[in-house]
């Protein structure tokens, strides 16, 4: 089956080219084996292109399946090829097909387990579902807010559309983004290349599906 993880480029013109990482979700370490002299990590990452020229976030809506990749690895040739590693979160049940609810949590911002702490969370809220204290919209709201407000993750939509074309993702770059906070952690605690993906990002996300709890701290991101 593989641990799935997509691998982007930047560009000089601030887009990314896109690859596959078959085995590369297991855990951060290919991070490490994706350098000047190995920028394909020796074979882990293959030299096919996904798509070329993508803007960041359409990286999220339209390849990164929070159901199938289980890792983003956003790589900097520029700055000495520098990796920045990003857990991704399945926020939704379901058989996947349909449901494109995600989440990045960066590794750099807990020494905490990640993985083991959502599974164990996600597992507790799917006993909840089935014994009918909670709906699963109520769940997935407060799987959400758990998740941005304990390590400042950020949520996104996938759609899948899959279409990457420079000419599509400049003319893009001044709509409404899909990719926001749900909930906002407290104080000021994203790492750089977080806060990359929330700067100038609208407060209301009309793509979620559910309700807002914490509109009261919205203008903390803007």
């Amino acid at each position: 089956m593989g641990h799935r993880a997509l691998v982007g480029y930047r560009r000089p013109d601030g887009l990314y080219d896109l690859r596959y990482s078959h085995w590369g979700g297991t855990d951060p370490s290919l991070a490490a084996e994706i350098s000047d002299d190995t920028p394909l990590a020796d074979g882990a990452v293959s030299a096919s292109l996904l798509t070329d020229s993508i803007a960041r976030d359409r990286i999220l809506t339209d390849y990164l399946d929070p159901c199938v990749h289980e890792m983003l690895f956003l790589v900097a040739p520029s700055a000495g090829y520098e990796v920045t590693p990003y857990h991704v979160c399945w926020l939704e049940w379901g058989d996947g097909h349909e449901d494109g609810r995600g989440a990045l949590i960066g590794t750099e911002q807990t020494d905490e387990p990640v993985r083991t702490w959502f599974r164990a969370t996600k597992t507790t809220l799917s006993d909840v579902i089935e014994m009918g204290v909670l709906s699963q919209r109520a769940a997935q709201a407060y799987l959400e807010a758990r998740v941005c407000e304990e390590y400042a993750g950020v949520v996104y939509t996938y759609t899948g559309t899959g279409s990457g074309s420079a000419e599509t993702d400049l003319s893009g770059a001044a709509s409404e983004s899909p990719v926001q906070p749900t909930s906002l952690p407290e104080g000021d605690r994203l790492p750089p290349d977080l806060h990359e993906w929330v700067d100038g990002t609208p407060p209301n996300d009309s793509t979620s599906p559910h309700d807002k709890r914490d509109d009261e701290r919205d203008s903390d991101w803007t």
